[in-house]
């Protein structure tokens, strides 16, 4: 096969969605015996609404889940406060979404799984990858079972304990974001409305809170507890907490669906290739929850990697062009690390700056900036959306091709609308598959040069 992918979370469903539209053989194969079954990554920001509107799964996604609700602070049983949870980001032609979706985990990895099967993708369930051996010709996975698999390159989607990562020897440095444990959990609870995020906190900086689910009949159930505490992640245990900490009693909590406790922290490996394996996801970085970051991060590691892939593969592309999978995603991984870290420790506000609408690659070796003084949007950046011609721009770019604006063109793979957007200013671009600006001139020539780095 082309591609093997080690794990059937976000990033692993993502890529082999995008990778399945190209053509590519793939397979996603997964330890568990089936779809991780928690809410964990809740948040869809706007930049990976933007991915989902082009992998053909945006409408299926906002189905799922809904808007975030205000927070309400509690205090001895009495409601003491309500604060908005985003600082908000004005829409625009450019940015049709700015406004974070809450979708369960469970729930989005359902609707990825279905979107790949529908594409002719598959994953196999009960696959624990266990080793693995390379060589210049391809990857050998070695499975629990005995058995093995050979593939021209193996993706890293494995999360945070990756036993990929391990295997290939690469370490991740970080720091602990928080010394206190927490606890998240799926629960039913009776008594509590859905219509604001409750927040329960102690004097002690512990504190209970309980987020209606969007889409579901659960609420999410985050507990920070005092240092030094053990916690008990049975039902009883939090049928205890929810006691202890709101006006509820333990009988109004009334099933226990999921449950995990961790300390939060934040890490990056060291790198994200070895050869023909790469690390995507969790397993190349490791975020605090707040801000809801961690799964967007890893979804546009998969965006990044996916016509990559695809283009050393089926294009004739050199295998040096994923070289720069990491020279792009590692910086902005970091980046994203430090923004996490930044809103678990209330300096950051969530807001314009975590929507991932700004991310760009202009420092890139792929950024090619031909023009002497830029106006506005530059080799590099997302493209923005907008309308050319009675055409919305996001429209023409849904697909697995390059979108030259500005020119006609006759190039294979390409696109071509007779301007860009009037936010863009002057010039021609040629945008990536990954919807970044790959080239920027101020006409044609050179679009076909740049692009014959990507193609045999």
């Amino acid at each position: 096969m082309d591609v093997l992918i080690v794990g059937a979370g976000p990033t692993g469903l993502a890529l082999g969605i995008d990778l399945a539209r190209r053509g590519v053989d793939a397979l996603v194969v997964e330890r568990a015996e089936r779809l991780f079954p928690g809410s964990r990554g809740k948040g869809i920001q706007p930049r990976t609404q933007e991915v989902f509107d082009d992998l053909g799964v945006l409408q299926a996604i906002r189905a799922a889940g809904g808007p975030y609700p205000h927070r309400m602070i509690w205090k001895d049983g009495e409601r003491v406060g309500e604060q908005p949870l985003f600082e908000p980001v004005e829409a625009d032609e450019g940015a049709p979404y700015t406004e974070p979706l809450m979708v369960a985990q469970w729930r989005t990895q359902e609707v990825l799984h279905a979107r790949l099967t529908e594409l002719g993708g598959e994953v196999a369930f009960g696959r624990e990858v266990t080793g693995l051996g390379q060589d210049a010709e391809g990857v050998t996975a070695h499975f629990a079972d005995g058995t093995t698999a050979r593939a021209a390159y193996v993706v890293a989607a494995d999360g945070g304990r990756s036993a990929v990562r391990r295997a290939l020897g690469v370490g991740m440095a970080g720091e602990t974001v928080d010394p206190a444990p927490f606890l998240v959990a799926d629960v039913r609870v009776n008594g509590l409305d859905r219509d604001y995020w409750h927040e329960f906190p102690k004097d002690d900086g512990s504190a209970v809170a309980l987020c209606p689910l969007a889409g579901t009949d659960a609420f999410q159930m985050q507990v920070r507890l005092a240092e030094g505490t053990e916690p008990d992640l049975s039902l009883d245990g939090i049928r205890k907490l929810v006691a202890a900490y709101t006006h509820l009693g333990a009988e109004d909590v009334t099933e226990l669906r999921w449950v995990s406790d961790f300390r939060p922290r934040a890490a990056l490996a060291d790198r994200f290739r070895v050869g023909r394996v790469l690390l995507a996801g969790d397993a190349a970085h490791i975020h605090s929850p707040a801000g809801g970051q961690g799964l967007n991060t890893s979804v546009q590691d998969a965006y990044n990697l996916g016509w990559k892939l695809g283009a050393v593969l089926r294009a004739g592309a050199p295998d040096s062009l994923l070289d720069t999978y990491e020279e792009e995603r590692r910086v902005n991984a970091a980046a994203m690390l430090d923004l996490s870290t930044g809103v678990h420790r209330g300096e950051v506000r969530r807001g314009k700056a975590t929507v991932q609408l700004g991310l760009g690659y202009r420092e890139s070796s792929l950024s090619a900036e031909t023009r002497k003084n830029p106006p506005a949007v530059q080799a590099g950046d997302r493209a923005p959306d907008g309308m050319v011609s009675g055409i919305r721009l996001f429209d023409a770019l849904r697909g697995p091709h390059w979108t030259l604006l500005g020119a006609e063109t006759s190039l294979p793979g390409v696109r071509a609308l007779p301007a860009a957007p009037e936010s863009y200013g002057p010039g021609v671009f040629l945008i990536r598959p990954d919807g970044y600006v790959g080239w920027a001139g101020d006409s044609s020539d050179g679009a076909r040069e740049y692009l014959g780095h990507f193609s045999g």
